[in-house]
């Protein structure tokens, strides 16, 4: 055992064992290590909860400061708002009305804290309100509306008061675009968004479909020429002293209405109740004894029953014939032979009624009826005017023959106008884009309605016509003046214009109509070359006139929009 020990010079007697010196060295140090990792865990364990907590706070205080803000508010509701009615475009995909989110500004007096600074505050944002009338519902403590129906300017104003009393509640509203443009034609809604008037009221049931809410409705009608035709119309009222006018632009082949203006109009945005009959829509609903238009029928029924041609002459016209208890004649004086065409172009009122004595009652009757003249019109609104009813007694035909005796609506004048224009197929007006099915009714033959277009276009042309101030070139413009004293007061005149263009194969009839013109003593007319001052209080010299304008405005639109037209009539036009 010595020996053994002895060998191993480089043992050491006193050393420790290598087990033992390792178990107690690692475990020494394991365990510094293990404090320190524990210590180090409870500071990130620490850190982190600082840390998370600090984000919350600032996340919530972020979140609530955010809460009132407008900008965040129309971020959120825009996501969730859900129309209760579709909204409604023109032909051309423009919005024309649709239903937004608005306010409503109600008070909670016992929020008031100041009531006078608030009243001071109140009358010099709304100067408009009643001061004495808020201060008194203040006094009585109870919740009251300050402002209805608030635009984005006066929720602003409000907003910027900084009242806890006030109150935005939040609605549906329906809003108009384009304001007047098209007040007799859409309507309005009431305040639970149901259609009372117009297309609202008319679609009201398809309008709040949920199914179709996302499909907006197309209407025929284009926001351009509207705003054009309108435009011009109103122009002419100032010009002629006018009390109110109509104008209505018609595709003639297929009844779509892509204009109808009726003035005085108003603003539909301001939902009010207006009574005046001078509001209503003259167009649709309007009855008026249209005159000398209706001069176009009679001839266009002489010639489709193969009486006369357009050449032939009728012979010893007199100037004034008596019917019954009535006299008879024409305004001016006129050949004692005309042709039948010459009758339409100087617009004889006695040349016109020996024609529909050869035509007869019967005949007469039958065509007033297959043109459902007499009847209520179809279109899609309510607010459509039923044309008088009347006797065939003595005298009737003769006065219906040109245009008297007989009250109908302009839109039934102008679809008849149209259905002689295209060819005699019978049209159905519309103000909704659809698909349109014609019946292939026809109430003349395509014959007939080439002469008749030749004879209207020579009303246009000859020196002899009524309707010279239309003849604007490039859109061969053809129509027939009419001049009548204002149903139920004859101290009021009716001037009315109807023309279709281009003749030769009608695409448009335009309607236009002034109620109790005056002579514009300064205005100076561009008349065959000449410059003359206007004397004449007669259609050629006013309705005419506005047509004229009119036409020369939309048809370059027009001819854009068909390709056939503007080849064969705008793009000849001279440099």
């Amino acid at each position: 055992m010595k020996k053994k020990l002895r060998k191993n010079k480089n043992f050491n007697i006193n050393q420790k064992s290598f087990y033992f010196e390792d178990y107690l060295e690692t475990n020494q140090r394991h365990k510094k290590v293990k404090n320190s990792s524990i210590s180090q865990d409870r500071i990130y364990l620490l850190f982190f909860l600082f840390f998370s907590l600090i984000t919350i706070f600032s996340i919530k205080i972020v979140f609530v400061s955010l809460k009132n803000l407008d900008i965040y508010n129309k971020k959120e509701n825009s996501s969730h708002f859900i129309a209760l009615r579709r909204d409604i475009i023109d032909r051309n995909g423009i919005l024309i009305s649709r239903n937004v989110k608005s306010f409503h500004a109600a008070i909670k007096p016992n929020l008031i804290k100041n009531k006078e600074n608030f009243l001071i505050k109140i009358r010099l944002n709304f100067p408009d309100l009643s001061i004495k009338k808020i201060e008194q519902k203040l006094d009585k403590g109870k919740y009251f509306y300050l402002k209805k129906r608030l635009d984005q300017n006066d929720k602003e104003k409000l907003w910027s008061l900084g009242e806890k009393g006030i109150i935005f509640e939040p609605f549906q509203s329906r809003i108009y675009t384009h304001a007047n443009l098209y007040g007799h034609i859409l309507g309005q809604v009431d305040y639970d968004n149901y259609g009372v008037s117009g297309v609202e009221k008319y679609f009201d049931k398809e309008l709040k479909d949920k199914k179709l809410i996302k499909d907006p409705l197309q209407l025929t009608l284009d926001t351009n020429i509207q705003h054009i035709i309108d435009d011009e119309l109103n122009k002419a009222l100032e010009t002629f002293n006018a009390t109110g006018g109509g104008a209505l632009l018609m595709n003639a082949k297929n009844g779509e209405v892509l204009s109808l203006v009726s003035l005085p109009n108003f603003n539909i945005n301001t939902r009010e109740n207006i009574k005046d009959k001078n509001y209503i829509n003259k167009i649709t609903k309007g009855v008026y004894e249209l005159g000398s238009i209706f001069k176009t029928f009679t001839i266009a029924l002489a010639i489709e029953k193969n009486l006369v041609s357009p050449k032939t002459i009728i012979k010893n016209i007199p100037r004034k014939i008596k019917c019954s208890v009535h006299e008879i004649s024409d305004i001016k004086q006129f050949p004692k032979d005309l042709s039948v065409e010459d009758i339409l172009i100087r617009s004889s009122n006695i040349g016109t009624l020996m024609l529909a004595k050869k035509i007869g009652e019967q005949d007469y009757k039958d065509f007033i009826k297959e043109t459902k003249l007499l009847n209520t019109p179809e279109l899609e609104l309510e607010e459509l005017g039923t044309p008088l009813s009347f006797k065939w007694n003595k005298c009737k035909l003769e006065t219906i023959s040109y245009g008297h005796g007989i009250a109908v609506t302009p839109l039934q004048a102008t679809a008849t106008y149209a259905t002689l224009a295209n060819g005699g197929n019978v049209i159905k007006p519309t103000i909704t884009k659809k698909e349109i099915n014609l019946d292939n009714k026809k109430i003349i033959s395509s014959q007939t309605s080439k002469k008749i277009n030749t004879i209207l276009r020579k009303v246009v042309t000859e020196k002899e016509g009524t309707a010279s101030l239309a003849n604007i070139y490039g859109y061969d413009v053809a129509g027939k003046t009419g001049t009548s004293q204002k149903y139920g007061n004859e101290n009021e005149n009716l001037n009315t214009f109807i023309s279709v263009f281009p003749y030769k194969d009608p695409e448009y009839v335009l309607f236009v109509m002034l109620e109790n013109p005056q002579v514009a003593n300064d205005l100076i007319y561009n008349y065959r070359g000449m410059k003359i001052k206007g004397t004449r209080n007669e259609a050629g010299w006013n309705s005419v006139y506005v047509a004229g304008k009119i036409i020369k405005k939309i048809g370059p639109i027009l001819a854009i929009k068909n390709k056939e037209f503007y080849i064969e009539h705008v793009a000849k036009k001279p440099n």
